[in-house]
């Protein structure tokens, strides 16, 4: 019987990572749950094992290259070479521009960016050895700009440009790559969200509802669809694609 593959989910403690994990955990494959807190990375992987799925918990701080390496090394060693990869790791630090400090640009900028490349960076020497692999990484509809969001729509709308060029390099070697870009989903960064702009989250979302073609707002298990998808063998000819999950056209 062959061992299943080996997914790691980036910010998967919570929201949007922890559903991933969990979804691709109940598709067969066996999860590295990482996250920089061990414990809140022990608690989704908990869930994975009580259900009867493989994981393992793996703290990491995506924007430091050696946590990044000895990481992804351990998983590779405890799981198997990991040849799914879902780039979730973020952070918010909102502020109109002429508010905005270095250090809430640089922030933003190393945990989705740097984060996304040192991780796919890592993860591609297994996925290319192995002639298999699929990179998702999470991007925004912030990235088609957001009041507020100089910094992490310009990280989302890197991803973009990151995700075609990734997907360009690493086709030959069967590794595709894709983005999924959501639009409002309701996780504790939304109601972070809700918070910062002085408003209740009830609120947010009947704002939000209005303008939502399919009249609701989204949820994790939405995203962790078309991740579950992508991550398939099957979805091999799907490569270099921006998907918008937000009820209705975007891009």
């Amino acid at each position: 019987m062959n061992s299943p593959r080996v997914a790691i989910v980036t910010g998967a403690a919570r929201g949007i990572g922890a559903a991933v994990a969990e979804r691709l955990a109940a598709d067969g494959l066996a999860v590295a749950v990482v996250d920089l807190g061990e414990q809140a990375c022990a608690e989704v992987a908990a869930r994975i094992e009580s259900a009867g799925g493989r994981a393992l918990a793996v703290p990491i701080d995506v924007s430091d290259e050696d946590s990044v390496a000895r990481g992804v090394a351990l998983v590779a060693e405890r799981l198997g070479p990991p040849t799914v990869l879902v780039n979730n790791a973020g952070v918010l630090r909102d502020n109109l521009l002429f508010r905005m400090t270095n250090a809430e640009w640089s922030t933003v900028m190393d945990v989705h960016l740097r984060g996304s490349f040192l991780m796919s960076r890592a993860a591609q020497a297994h996925m290319t050895k192995e002639g298999f692999g699929r990179i998702v990484n999470l991007s925004s509809t912030s990235a088609l700009g957001n009041r507020g969001q100089a910094n992490y729509a310009a990280a989302k709308a890197g991803l973009q440009g990151f995700t075609k060029t990734l997907a360009i390099e690493l086709g030959k070697f069967g590794v595709t790559t894709n983005a999924i870009a959501p639009g409002f989903i309701a996780t504790d960064m939304t109601r972070a969200t809700a918070e910062r702009m002085g408003v209740s989250f009830e609120e947010l979302v009947e704002h939000g509802v209005k303008d939502i073609p399919a009249g609701r707002v989204g949820t994790p298990a939405d995203i962790a669809a078309v991740a579950s998808f992508l991550a398939r063998e099957d979805a091999g000819f799907v490569n270099g694609q921006v998907i918008y999950v937000a009820g209705g056209p975007k891009g």
